[in-house]
């Protein structure tokens, strides 16, 4: 499935944060982690959503 990548730093950062860490612990609950990541880099409301959409519709994003 082809997805539209987003432009900014902080999200790109934010997806291969979380794509590591569900890669080395595949049990981490999505939300936590998406939650975490948001404080971590700072997204903001728009980049949360679209990352939590992403992880979700992506499970296997590799790291």
């Amino acid at each position: 499935m082809s997805t539209i990548m987003p432009k900014g730093d902080a999200l790109k950062k934010a997806i291969a944060w979380v794509s590591e860490k569900r890669g080395a612990q595949p049990d981490l609950n999505v939300n936590k982690l998406v939650d975490d990541a948001c404080l971590q880099f700072d997204l903001s409301p728009k980049d949360s959503e679209f990352l939590l959409r992403f992880v979700k519709e992506n499970p296997d994003t590799p790291s």
